[in-house]
């Protein structure tokens, strides 16, 4: 599957600033997974990592009654403003992960999550907090693992959108370990991009560049076992 395919139907409308990710393949990707899953009027929905939240609007364009949040006030006033340029409703929280929600639960989570690996142990800052995500590129993942089987109700269900150079059988495993069913419902390969490309060197040291400089984007599914 090519990233003209992923493309080929009409996203929201997504104003991005400088320093918060801007929608790309792997946005995509997790969107049309998204239309997979039946969402109605019904359909309470929480965006993890919402960035522009082109992700959130797309599922309130659904009808879907959704929650976003992200560390960065730049990604919550552009998700916001994107809601508006939209005409949807959205509610925008700023905050780490699932701390500003408290006790709620949701039919549906949705997350793309930084997850490009880094060199060095320092916790990334600047325009970099949007895709860096430490050593192992799991700096975010494992934690959104852990705290899915508490933000889903019983029926609920998680789709998150990585790539194979974090470990997807390590997201597998680390799912399964907390009493949730997870596989793979969508995958695409596409060369890598500006920032895989510059730190190549690094990524060859540490054997990720394995595939001819090819990653995989994989969209997760788990629900409750």
């Amino acid at each position: 599957m090519t990233a003209d395919l992923l493309s080929s139907a009409s996203p929201a409308r997504c104003w991005v600033p400088r320093g918060v990710y801007r929608p790309q393949t792997d946005s995509l990707l997790l969107r049309r997974a998204l239309r997979c899953e039946g969402v109605t009027g019904r359909t309470e929905v929480l965006d993890l990592c919402t960035g522009s939240g082109l992700l959130a609007v797309e599922a309130a364009r659904l009808g879907a009654r959704v929650t976003a949040v992200d560390i960065s006030w730049r990604a919550v006033a552009a998700a916001r403003l994107n809601a508006l340029l939209n005409g949807v409703p959205l509610r925008v929280r700023h905050g780490d992960l699932d701390s500003p929600l408290g006790p709620r639960r949701f039919d549906l989570v949705i997350t793309n999550p930084p997850y490009v690996p880094a060199p060095g142990d320092a916790v990334p800052k600047g325009s970099a907090r949007a895709w860096d995500a430490g050593i192992d590129g799991r700096l975010l993942i494992d934690r959104i693992c852990d705290a899915t089987p508490a933000l889903l109700r019983s029926s609920g269900r998680m789709l998150m959108v990585h790539s194979d150079l974090c470990g997807v059988p390590d997201t597998l495993a680390r799912l399964e370990d907390r009493g949730m069913r997870a596989r793979v419902v969508d995958r695409t390969r596409l060369p890598f991009g500006r920032v895989l490309r510059s730190r190549l060197g690094w990524l060859h040291e540490r054997g990720l560049a394995t595939s001819g400089d090819i990653e995989e984007l994989v969209v997760i599914r788990a629900e409750h076992a």
